[in-house]
Parts: C-alpha cells; sequence; structure tokens
C-alpha cells in the first residue's frame, strides 16, 4: 500500500529498462563509429579510445571507494563518458591527455555535482571544452592518411569548398577526430537508439534543421547542397545532435523545452561557425545550452490541471 500512495515529482514515467540497460545501448551505438574511426586511423586511435574508456571507468570507481559511495561503474555510464570523449579526440594526441580528459569529466563534471543524474553538463563535451582550452594546438591537429590537413569545415570557412568531398564526408574519408569522421555510421548507431527508444528525433533533427537553414540564410551561399552537406557532415553536427545533445540528464524534458534547446542549438553552432574564429562550435553550443537547461524547462514546464485556467464567470 505504501508505494501506491508515494507521491514524486513529474514527469511520472515507468518504465521496465534500467539505467545500465540504457547505458549499454548508447555504448552499443557508438561502436560502429568508433570501430570505423579505428579502421580510419590505426592503432593510435584504438588507444586513445580504450585508455579515454577505461580511465573514466577507473576515475568513477576510484572516487566512489575513496568516498564511501555506493560502486556503481557497473551501469556503464562512465564507460559512455569516455568512449564519447575518445570519439571527441584527435587519433593525434598523446594518451595522458585522454587520461587526464577523462579525470576532468568524471571528477569535476560528474562526481563533484552528485553523480550521475546530477551533473549541470555533458561530461565528456565539458572534458573535450577544457582540453580545447588547455591544449588548443594538439586539440586541433588532424591528419589523414599520415598527412596532416584540415577538416571540411576548415576549407568551407577558408573559402575552399571546391576541396571538399560530400562522398567523403558521409563514408568517413577525412580528417577530424576519431568517432566524427563517418556520418553514415554515426547515423547507423543513431538509428538503433530510435528502434530502442532510447532517444527521439526531436532534439537532434530540430537541432541539425535549424542549422542548416542558419547557413542558408546567413552563410553567403545560399541553397548550396555541398555547402550544407559540408555543415551536415563535415564535422561534430551528426555525433553532437545524435548522442550528446540529446543526454537525459543535460537537456530538457519537456517536449516544448527540447525544441526549444534544439532550436538554440542550431542557432548557437551556425554563429559560432559562421562568424566565429574556429570552423566548429557544437561542443561549445551544447555547454552553453546545458546551462539553459533549467530556464528552458521554467518557462516550458506545462500548467497543472486546474490551476491557471480562465474562470467562467
Amino acid at each position: 500500500m505504501s508505494n501506491l500512495l508515494h507521491v514524486s515529482n513529474s514527469p511520472h514515467v515507468r518504465d521496465k529498462r534500467t539505467t545500465s540497460s540504457i547505458m549499454a545501448d548508447v555504448f552499443l551505438a557508438l561502436l560502429p563509429a568508433s570501430i570505423y574511426g579505428i579502421y580510419n586511423f590505426g592503432a593510435k586511435a584504438a588507444v586513445i579510445l580504450i585508455v579515454s574508456t577505461l580511465s573514466a571507468i577507473l576515475f568513477e570507481w576510484l572516487y566512489q571507494v575513496l568516498m564511501g559511495q555506493k560502486v556503481t561503474v557497473t551501469d556503464c555510464s562512465a564507460a559512455v563518458t569516455g568512449l564519447l570523449l575518445g570519439m571527441n579526440l584527435s587519433h593525434t594526441v598523446p594518451w595522458w591527455m585522454a587520461v587526464l580528459g577523462s579525470a576532468f569529466a568524471i571528477i569535476i563534471v560528474k562526481q563533484l555535482f552528485g553523480g550521475l543524474g546530477q551533473n549541470f553538463m555533458n561530461p565528456a563535451l565539458g572534458a573535450r571544452c577544457f582540453l580545447m582550452i588547455s591544449f588548443a594546438g594538439q586539440m586541433t591537429s588532424f591528419t589523414y592518411d599520415g598527412v596532416t590537413g584540415a577538416t571540411p569545415l576548415s576549407f568551407v570557412k577558408n573559402g575552399a569548398l571546391s576541396e571538399v568531398s560530400v562522398k567523403d564526408m558521409f563514408f568517413g574519408g577525412i580528417a577530424g577526430t576519431i568517432g566524427e569522421t563517418s556520418a553514415l555510421w554515426l547515423l547507423v548507431g543513431a538509428l538503433y537508439l530510435v528502434i530502442r527508444k532510447v532517444i527521439t528525433l526531436r532534439i537532434p533533427v530540430t537541432y541539425i534543421v535549424t542549422v542548416v537553414l542558419m547557413v542558408t540564410l546567413f552563410g553567403g551561399q545560399g541553397f548550396d547542397i555541398k555547402y550544407i552537406a559540408a555543415h551536415v557532415f563535415g564535422g561534430g553536427l551528426i555525433l553532437g545532435a545524435f548522442f550528446m545533445a540529446t543526454d537525459y540528464v543535460s537537456s530538457p524534458i519537456t517536449v516544448k523545452g527540447q525544441y526549444v534547446y534544439a532550436v538554440c542549438l542550431g542557432v548557437l553552432t551556425a554563429i559560432f561557425r559562421l562568424f566565429g574564429g574556429t570552423a566548429e562550435g557544437v561542443s561549445y553550443s551544447i555547454i552553453i545550452c546545458n546551462l539553459l537547461v533549467p530556464l528552458i524547462e521554467k518557462i516550458t514546464m506545462p500548467t497543472p490541471f486546474g490551476m491557471g485556467g480562465k474562470q467562467h464567470e
């Protein structure tokens, strides 16, 4: 009877899935792009992915043991954070940077704010931005086939759209971070999450469509398919939209809020890319919008039944 009388805050959702099963699904969904990243960049990429994943698990276990907390590494959330961080790194970075990033993600962003469900931003992206600020040169150095080169977005930024291949961007024959180069395998993983009902398409599709509209209107190229494809497939947009912007903890729970959140993401990403000093912008956009989530939820929270309605005279 006590269970029936238990009242908690909304949303009141019952589901047989556990945190562990959801995180395991996300981890599995990231594997196709991760494996392709190893195929694309070689053994160094494998080392970065393994080191970042294992170190994230280790730091979570170590923190919880030292703090006398229940050890929860089996919920797979730390593994997902570590893998996502590794996918957001270049295969050329030293392994210790992956370890440092994992420490920042798990200890600073996640555990110091209460652990899973309490972090105010996506831990992997928080760590990536920390590394970007601390080691900008190494974080923006990319090679492909052993040759240091620019990413498709860098070519677009410098007015060299002719150097960009839509086919290479979609299938993965480009320079970039380990996990962002193949839109195809990222979309395969995203489809798996949609089928498993781990995510909906509200945030990622609205986010991507907003970026397309913004670059079409303000990019100076009009409705140029190649230019638009470069913005959609040539950077971290697919990885960010489907796998990080949809993070349960740091994204809105209200339906209207999710649309507002996604539009804000798209606008900010386009502003950073078109008018900022760098060619990317996904990571900073998601983190900024993570910080806006409490406000977005406040203004989009539905009115409780029976309250605030128009009174009949």
